[in-house]
């Protein structure tokens, strides 16, 4: 069964501090240079992993993704033109 999650970034100050990240979800990618995380977590404990991470003295600032919730179908989506009959020259 599929659940809903959502991505947070972590930023952190120490980079030997990713395995207590790592705990709390799953951590698609670490950048060493710029010191953040990108972990996903399920919607439904979303606001208590995010206190959970606050309470670390290591990790600065915990940002929410809101790509779940943008919508991705437009209702007037109609193609150029223009573009159509360049399709059809090969250009």
């Amino acid at each position: 069964m599929r659940t809903n999650r959502q991505g947070i970034i972590v930023w952190y100050q120490h980079s030997k501090n990713i395995k207590q990240i790592k705990r709390l979800g799953n951590v698609l990618y670490t950048s060493k240079k710029l010191k953040y995380a990108v972990m996903y977590v399920e919607q439904t404990s979303l606001e208590e992993i995010e206190k959970k991470l606050l309470k670390y003295p290591f990790v600065s600032r915990v940002d929410r993704s809101y790509k779940p919730f943008v919508r991705t179908e437009y209702e007037n989506a109609k193609p150029d033109k223009a573009k159509q009959y360049d399709y059809k020259m090969g250009i």
